[in-house]
């Protein structure tokens, strides 16, 4: 965790600084209850790998029947208020406020998932050069979060990234091939990523 004595919030939040805090491993959360923003660097990193993930049986099915329209970086700002539209969150409104300025650099970058023309799911995350930090998804109906991430896969391995961090495990993710490894071998993968110039 970056120490907060040392620097202030507000400088924390300046765009080139969550850049250079993204590059090093870093990710914010805002505690639910104070909504103060603390940057961690867990142990253990969770990622998807690019070149060896997996789409569930299932799921194939569903987008083969073309159920959902997709759309990149149309409408980021409801995606991430929908992220953070649950009981215990830790999308505060000063870090939706940080993420639009990291937006107007070009480093933040949404999926969103339309059913006759309503947004039922998405997924955001911030881009730096090869690598694509999730932040977060939600889904208004079945299948729609997961039916991002399907799309995300495909269009970083289109854009050859090279990293794409999921932050922590979960089931979900799990089903997509998601791997925990420790933060030396997260680092390392860092400095591949950021050999490549992509765009998203």
């Amino acid at each position: 965790m970056v120490e907060s004595n040392i620097f202030s919030e507000e400088a924390l939040l300046i765009p080139e600084q969550m850049i250079k805090l993204y590059a090093m491993g870093a990710f914010p959360m805002a505690e639910s209850s104070s909504g103060k923003i603390e940057w961690f660097f867990p142990e253990e990193r969770t990622i998807i790998p690019l070149t060896d993930f997996r789409v569930p049986r299932s799921l194939k099915k569903i987008l083969k029947e073309h159920q959902f329209n997709i759309k990149y970086d149309t409408d980021f700002l409801s995606v991430v208020r929908h992220c953070a539209a649950r009981q215990e969150t830790w999308i505060s409104d000063n870090l939706i406020t940080a993420y639009l300025n990291l937006q107007k650099l070009g480093h933040i970058h949404s999926i969103e998932v339309y059913q006759k023309e309503k947004l039922v799911g998405g997924l955001y995350g911030v881009t730096y050069r090869g690598a694509f930090f999730g932040e977060s998804m939600f889904s208004i109906v079945s299948q729609a979060s997961k039916v991002a991430l399907a799309h995300l896969l495909h269009h970083l391995n289109e854009k050859k990234f090279v990293l794409l961090d999921v932050q922590y495990m979960t089931e979900h993710l799990k089903m997509f091939g998601a791997k925990e490894i420790s933060f030396e071998k997260f680092s390392a993968l860092l400095q591949k990523a950021y050999l490549v110039d992509a765009e998203f």
